[in-house]
Order: structure tokens, then sequence, then C-alpha cells
């Protein structure tokens, strides 16, 4: 669907633009933005890969094991399935570790690994909501995305922004997944 809209988009412009006249600002707007886009994507990979490499030696050093049996208890009030089980247990820690330092990309195995381990079918269980809430409004300690971002921007203080991030990432985290319980009480699980 949405290569359709893409599509439509580019032919809209392309067609007003030749209609007012304005076709080499279009063609010199096209250029600079895929310019922009390579520059930009060049400037990222640098930290991207310093903070996949940190969430790999996390994981080496037994640092993740220490802060899933730290987020257990929290863990086990939102993900109960996550007490029995603990490669579930594993995946969701690793997973809200990988988003509390911004890292989303690096998050996504792991998140996929958990939903797996919670889906029933094709059924989406309370828990797995949850899960989606959780990931779509994760708590962030360090937004490594952002700052990479805000760098190749040219902001003098990429991280100048975390104390307006932990506030909206705490309520929004907060209010999804109290949002998604009082969800699962009107619709249970069968």
């Amino acid at each position: 669907m949405m290569s359709h809209i893409w599509t439509a988009m580019l032919l809209v412009s392309i067609v007003f633009s030749w209609l007012t006249g304005q076709g080499t600002a279009l063609a010199g707007a096209v250029m600079e933005g895929a310019q922009a886009g390579v520059t930009l994507a060049v400037s990222m990979a640098g930290s991207l890969c310093l903070w996949a490499g940190v969430g790999n030696l996390m994981t080496r050093i037994g640092l993740t094991d220490k802060l899933s049996r730290l987020l257990a208890p929290v863990l086990k009030r939102i993900f109960p399935s996550s007490a029995a089980d603990h490669a579930l247990a594993g995946d969701l820690s690793a997973n809200i570790c990988a988003n509390m330092l911004g890292l989303g990309n690096a998050a996504t195995p792991m998140g996929i690994s958990a939903a797996k381990r919670m889906a029933r079918g094709d059924t989406a269980t309370n828990e797995l909501c949850r899960l989606v809430v959780l990931n779509t409004a994760s708590i962030q300690l360090i937004p490594a995305n952002v700052a990479a971002i805000r760098t190749a921007l040219g902001a003098a203080a990429p991280f100048d922004i975390l104390p307006a991030v932990w506030i909206t990432s705490l309520c929004s985290a907060g209010l999804g997944i109290v949002a998604a319980w009082f969800l699962g009480r009107v619709w249970k699980d069968d």
C-alpha cells in the first residue's frame, strides 16, 4: 500500500512541477535530497556500529543476564509468562535494554523472538499486545540514534535533549502499559 502512496505522491509532484514550469527546481530538489540522505546514513553508521558493539559486548560479558535478573520482578508483573520461560525472559530483557539505549534496530530481533514465543497461532495475546506497546513507546535512557542524527546535522550538544526524552518516554511507556492492561481486562484472552 505504501508503494502506491509514494508512487502517487511522486507522480503528482512531477505533474504539478511540469504544469507550473518548475521541473528544474524539482530535479534539483530530488538530487539534493538524495545526497543529504546518503550523507546522513553514512554519518550515522559510526554511531550505530558503536552502540551495536556495546550491545554485543554487554551480552558477552554477562551484563545482559545481570540486567535480566534485575528486570525480572518488573517483567514478571508485565509479562507473567516470562517467569516460567527463561528464554522469553532473556529476549524481553535484551529487547528492553536495547530500547533503553535507543537502539530500536538492535532491539527488533529480540522483540520478534519474544513475540513468537508469546503468540498463540495467529492470535495476539494480551502479553504480546503489551510487548508491542512497550516497544512502540520504549523508555530511552540514552537516545543513541537521535543523538547520531543531531550530531550529523550539526548540533553542538546532541545529548542536551536527555531530560525531555526521559520524561516523555516514561510517560508514553507508562500510559501505554496502563492502556494495554485496561484493554486486556476488557477483551480477555481465551
